[in-house]
């Protein structure tokens, strides 16, 4: 089972000077994040789920989706992104790697006494660039096209396939 990543959306783009400085709208906001965190997962290994507050709204129900391989939550009316986040927690089992990332003390206390591992926003983000940048740099060093196979042979076996194709064996 993959390691769990549980990112409370609004605390990230509260600590992520990109909105502000591009004058993005929350919205837009929101999904340029869920965009970084789906590609950062690529490279991580992590299965994700991005919780974005609804405890203001009249929303009755819970709102789950996919986006770009990242679940992306939003929570009802009276449900705060830190209620879920922590129910999530407690329902993980106990071997499994869970990390929450908010810059909310209280909710970094909670989730750390539920096992999980705490990293605040600043640092997720930090780490979600870095991770980003090495798995770009290693793809590009290997040369790897993600839809191609052809690519990922070793020469030698590359080379059989293209005197095949050639009618040459």
């Amino acid at each position: 089972m993959k390691p769990l990543l549980l990112v409370d959306g609004y605390n990230v783009i509260g600590a992520w000077n990109v909105p502000r400085q591009e004058g993005l709208s929350i919205d837009e906001a929101r999904e340029r994040l869920v965009h970084l965190i789906a590609d950062y997962a690529g490279y991580s290994g992590e299965e994700v789920i991005v919780v974005f507050d609804g405890h203001y709204t009249d929303r009755p129900m819970r709102s789950r989706s996919v986006m770009h391989g990242v679940e992306v939550v939003f929570t009802k009316h009276a449900e705060s992104a830190d209620n879920y986040i922590e129910t999530l927690c407690a329902q993980a089992p106990k071997w499994r790697h869970v990390r929450v990332a908010t810059s909310d003390s209280v909710e970094q206390t909670v989730t750390l006494g539920r096992g999980a591992v705490r990293i605040s926003s600043r640092e997720f983000l930090i780490e979600l660039t870095q991770t980003r940048s090495v798995g770009r740099t290693r793809m590009k060093e290997e040369k790897v096209s993600r839809g191609d196979i052809f690519s990922r042979l070793p020469p030698h076996q590359r080379e059989i396939f293209e005197r095949m194709r050639r009618g040459e064996d």
